[in-house]
């Protein structure tokens, strides 16, 4: 979400979303030459998550400066040196991260329409972007949990143009804009669940029961991140330390402090919390998954973990097809 005093679109470089689809068409590509038992397939898989990891260090700047978040610069800084060492890793013949590079293909495939596909005209009907779409929806549904909770803020503009903001009256007289973006919709949680079940090997009734523990569960929980933001960032519930929290994140509007806190702070830190759980429940579902989760920590640590003993996951798949 985007509180008031940003500029109207935050937004990357113009060519970022271009980057992002030319490494989802490349993981692809390896996807299906390895598959097919052509050699380059592995070559390719290595030298495009090399591109995958410059993509994140690209983005640091805009995490870090635009959009001041602490944890999701962290987070592009770690996953650049990441991407590398994997492509690294599948180079030298760790052939399971194969199913991670299918995982990430999945999850751009999923993600990037939303954010690059316009609106358009079919049969002289007009059809809105996807993104707008999905934002609408969202920002409706948390407007009717902020009127459960007995708040009654004005729905607005917000800067894209969308019907999809929250105009908040405080008690100084100063009026407080809170709107809801795609990165409010939880629509980059459910993609990396989505990409990761479709790309391990299962059957199609256990990756069915993987997205219904998901999906509904993310979405939710996203409902709720979004009004408890609204509310707070709305109501300047959190004007803790306002001198130092606007240091902490190179801002100067004091009426942007709530938001920080509730926002770049608390929201994001459960957000990872909330997904760990959410792994765990998938997993305990579609036990393939643990190939991808001990790949990604042997990425991280350089040991191997044999987390279906650590987790007292199920060793073998379950009957229930």
């Amino acid at each position: 979400m985007i509180g008031s005093g940003l500029p109207a679109v935050l937004s990357v470089l113009p060519d970022t979303f271009t980057f992002a689809w030319a490494v989802a068409l490349l993981f692809a590509a390896a996807w299906v030459l390895d598959h097919r038992g052509h050699a380059a397939g592995r070559s390719l898989a290595a030298g495009t998550w090399g591109l995958f990891g410059l993509f994140w260090l690209t983005m640091v700047p805009y995490f870090a400066f635009e959009h001041q978040s602490y944890v999701e610069s962290i987070l592009a800084l770690v996953g650049a040196p990441a991407c590398a060492y994997a492509g690294y890793l599948l180079y030298s013949g760790r052939g399971s991260l194969f199913v991670l590079t299918r995982a990430v293909a999945v999850m751009l495939f999923i993600y990037l329409p939303f954010e690059t596909i316009p609106a358009f005209t079919v049969a002289g009907l007009a059809v809105p972007e996807p993104r707008r779409v999905l934002i609408e929806i969202v920002a409706t549904q948390t407007g009717l949990l902020i009127d459960l909770l007995g708040y009654a803020p004005e729905r607005v503009t917000s800067p894209e143009g969308y019907d999809a903001a929250y105009l908040w009256l405080l008690d100084d007289g100063h009026s407080y804009r809170v709107s809801v973006v795609l990165a409010c919709t939880g629509l980059g949680s459910m993609a990396i669940f989505g990409g990761l079940i479709a790309a391990v090997d299962a059957p199609l009734g256990r990756k069915l029961r993987g997205l219904a523990v998901s999906i509904p569960l993310i979405y939710v929980l996203n409902i709720i991140r979004t009004t408890f933001i609204t509310v707070v960032a709305g109501n300047q519930y959190m004007h803790w330390q306002p001198d130092l929290v606007l240091a902490m994140f190179g801002a100067t509007d004091p009426y942007r402090v709530s938001f920080l806190l509730s926002d770049r702070i608390i929201s994001q830190l459960l957000a990872v919390v909330a997904l760990v759980a959410i792994t765990y429940l998938v997993a305990r579902e579609l036990p393939e998954l643990v190939v991808v989760l001990e790949d990604v920590l042997y990425i991280l640590t350089g040991e191997e973990h044999d987390l279906t003993q650590s987790l007292d996951l199920p060793r073998e798949p379950t009957n229930r097809d």
